[in-house]
């Protein structure tokens, strides 16, 4: 508890609030409804404030739990994960504190938590100190991720301590969720382009300048056995999740730019490919509303660099209709197990960096308003402006 503040600390009188009615109280940051954000989201408050910056959460299935990433943890400049209990007010970590790590997510029935980690990389240490001192020289990297070849999958008790090592194959691989069942994990790899050395002098020219085009979709047991690639298309493909029937998977292609990605569906052993959107931009981290009737995703298709929510149907029939309209960065969006909440990514925060927010979610409106958008094919509605670009600094892979 050393490492939270007080204003963390206050959240603890505010999570029984949060679990009954997901609503914080007084004191959070609140955003701006009059621009047509509480079509569908309403009682929109920020609910990290801990750490640098943090992201990417994900409800437990009783939705009484939130895992999410954070830059909080003394001597490690980069994420760490942490577990929200909104009955308790507690946040306890739940990787080892030491490596990166990233995309942590529940299994159904268990309580265990799988997310991806290098804390077993020998040279961590020098990359720690690398990172700080490119923070004291404000060098920037803005939209980059790091797809370190030592990530690999694991799975944690609530209490931290690691289970398993699930994936031993060198190269990035992480991404990953559960089944619905948890009976079955689906991930992100790029082992295929490892070890380096074997790649053409074109692919390796390739991987040199983008080395997230050799990442694919595998599938696995939740024991870590059976992996199997699922794609084989050139671009990245990454940031999968399984519908909420189980029968589908959703993730987002890259072209072979990498400027330009898009939502799809496919069956569980990679046939059946669905396409969801068609911006002609970057649309990434899409993930179903419980009901499977549709999809939340992110897309700076009205700008370079704002990055705003928008939902469209589970066929992808018609044209996507638009969640957020604050300028700057939200993505990264999840639903709570009964749909009645919704959390995401912004960095529309007192520090400009991205901190977890939290709001309801009104699934009414959002049938009502997907019923009544135009079919895809015809002509899109005005006050779109499209524009490829790059992802905020901000802004985990994920998904």
């Amino acid at each position: 508890m050393d490492w939270m503040t007080r204003r963390e600390v206050f959240l603890r009188g505010c999570a029984l609030v949060v679990a009954a009615a997901g609503v914080l109280s007084a004191g959070a940051v609140v955003r701006a409804a009059e621009r047509g954000e509480d079509r569908f989201i309403q009682n929109t408050r920020q609910l990290t404030f801990e750490g640098r910056r943090s992201g990417e959460c994900y409800f437990s299935p009783d939705g009484n739990k939130l895992v999410f990433m954070s830059e909080r943890q003394p001597g490690n400049p980069f994420f760490q994960i942490y577990a929200l209990d909104f009955q308790t007010g507690d946040v306890s970590r739940i990787s080892t504190g030491q490596g990166k790590t990233t995309c942590p997510f529940f299994q159904m029935g268990t309580g265990l938590i799988e997310f991806a980690s290098t804390h077993l990389d020998a040279d961590f240490e020098q990359k720690a100190r690398e990172e700080y001192a490119r923070r004291q020289e404000e060098r920037q990297r803005r939209g980059a991720w790091d797809y370190d070849e030592y990530y690999d999958i694991f799975v944690a008790q609530p209490d931290g301590r690691i289970v398993k090592r699930l994936t031993t194959a060198l190269g990035y691989d992480a991404e990953g969720a559960y089944s619905p069942d948890g009976k079955q994990i689906v991930f992100c790899s790029m082992r295929d382009a490892y070890p380096v050395g074997k790649l053409s002098d074109e692919d390796r020219a390739f991987f040199d300048k983008q080395p997230e085009y050799f990442a694919e979709i595998y599938i696995m047991d939740a024991d870590g056995s059976n992996q199997t690639r699922l794609t084989d298309w050139p671009g990245y493909d990454g940031g999968p999740f399984f519908t909420p029937d189980g029968q589908r998977i959703v993730w987002r292609h890259f072209d072979e730019t990498g400027l330009l990605a898009d939502v799809y569906t496919m069956e569980l052993d990679g046939s059946g490919r669905r396409r969801l959107t068609d911006f002609k931009c970057m649309s990434w981290a899409p993930f179903f509303h419980p009901s499977g009737e549709y999809c939340i995703f992110v897309s700076n298709k009205l700008g370079f660099s704002n990055f705003e929510l928008f939902i469209v149907d589970a066929m992808g029939e018609r044209q996507p209709v638009r969640v957020t309209y604050t300028e700057g960065f939200d993505g990264l969006p999840t639903f709570s197990p009964d749909g009645k909440r919704i959390v995401w990514t912004s960095n529309h925060t007192d520090t400009g960096r991205s901190q977890i927010f939290l709001a309801n979610w009104d699934h009414e409106a959002a049938r009502a308003a997907l019923s009544a958008s135009p079919t895809r094919g015809s002509a899109e509605p005005a006050s779109s402006s499209a524009g490829a670009g790059g992802a905020s600094d901000d802004a985990a892979p994920g998904n």
